[in-house]
């Protein structure tokens, strides 16, 4: 006997009628918005559109700001976020971020890698070599940097310190990636890698991404979201906004007319 009841498919990321203020300024209005598992979305707009601000809320990175003020619910696998109950460090293992600018410590590789792991208490050696080496190699540096991890995570080029930092955000087990402006700092060739690597990382991840590239947003993303002064202007799989947006404001964003 089948069962004719559909499956209901939760999202990974959610967020319904989401407001954000700071103070009494409003900088997202309503957006509503589903995001699916093991998939790539760009967030894409002019400067100031309110982007980041939205990205964060998925791990509460806007709580530091004192005049911050949220309305609405955002949600991870059917979870309010926001909920007196949610332990913000706790949710911090299931979100990772990567911010705009490589942010290393002045650190060797090796504890850049398993500064997190440490922070939840966990020091036993094999466990922590474990996770090292599967970060890094989850962040493609492990043969670049194998022989050398106790060599000062500063000391490396600009497209590894970024990779450094994607593995430290790998090696506690998260199940989602948030990336800021990721490649925004980085040569070419660097930014190449990291494109590369999204797309290996989203077989085990949900991966948002932030960017002001536009050509970077068409290559690796399976969905785009355009975001105009605090508003979801459109939002769909990335072939569609690119080649036939719905929205008059999104044709004159893509094509360079504004922004």
């Amino acid at each position: 006997m089948t069962d004719t009841k559909a499956e209901i498919k939760i999202p990974k990321l959610e967020t319904k009628k989401a407001n954000v203020f700071y103070g009494d300024k409003q900088v997202i209005k309503e957006v509503d918005i589903q995001i699916e598992k093991n998939s790539v979305t760009a967030f894409i707009g002019p400067s100031g559109c309110g982007k980041s601000t939205f990205l964060r809320l998925f791990n509460r990175m806007n709580d530091y700001i004192e005049v911050f003020r949220k309305e609405g619910g955002i949600y991870i696998d059917g979870m309010e976020i926001y909920d007196k109950s949610v332990k913000v460090e706790e949710l911090r293992k299931m979100v990772g971020m990567v911010f705009q600018k490589p942010n290393p410590f002045p650190k060797s590789i090796y504890e850049n890698v398993s500064f997190g792991l440490r922070i939840q208490g966990i020091n036993k050696r094999e466990v922590l070599d474990e996770a090292v080496e599967r970060s890094l190699r989850q962040a493609a540096l492990w043969e670049e940097v194998k022989d050398d991890l106790n060599k000062s995570a500063l000391a490396l080029s600009g497209g590894q310190q970024q990779r450094i930092c994607i593995a430290r955000a790998l090696a506690v087990k998260p199940s989602v990636l948030l990336m800021d402006e990721p490649a925004s700092a980085l040569d070419p060739i660097s930014t190449a890698k990291i494109e590369e690597l999204i797309h290996k990382l989203k077989e085990n991840y949900t991966i948002v991404i932030v960017t002001h590239n536009m050509q970077q947003a068409g290559r690796v993303s399976d969905k785009t979201a355009f975001f105009y002064v605090g508003n979801l202007v459109e939002y769909g799989s990335t072939k569609n906004i690119f080649t036939n947006p719905q929205e008059e404001l999104t044709e004159r964003y893509i094509t360079g007319r504004f922004g």
